[in-house]
């Protein structure tokens, strides 16, 4: 029988009843997503999880079952609202819009 350290077993207690909500790409953005549901009055935590055998770091945003759809909501409302301000700088950047234009000529 494996032998299992005291910390896996206090941080699997600690988690549990806990669920996946998103995974992050660094832990930068898992810190976002927490601060985000934290704002939104929704309990969150992030789980690191080192997998050997693809030589991958997970790091999950976790908060508990019964804020799952909540919190899926105010992460997704987060990216439409992200992806409209990059979708709105893009086009600042692309226009050559010229100030002259706007001048009265009196």
């Amino acid at each position: 029988m494996a032998k299992r350290s005291k910390k896996n077993q206090k941080s699997h207690a600690h988690l549990e009843g806990y669920v996946v909500v998103a995974f992050a790409e660094d832990m930068d953005q898992a810190h976002e997503y927490k601060t985000l549901l934290e704002a939104n009055d929704i309990p969150a935590t992030i789980s690191e999880h080192d997998d050997h055998a693809i030589a991958a770091r997970e790091i999950a945003v976790m908060v508990s079952e019964e804020f799952l759809d909540e919190a899926h909501v105010v992460i997704e409302s987060q990216h439409a609202y992200d992806d409209f301000y990059d979708f709105a700088m893009d086009e600042d950047d692309e226009s050559d819009f010229d100030a002259d234009f706007l001048e009265d000529e009196y």
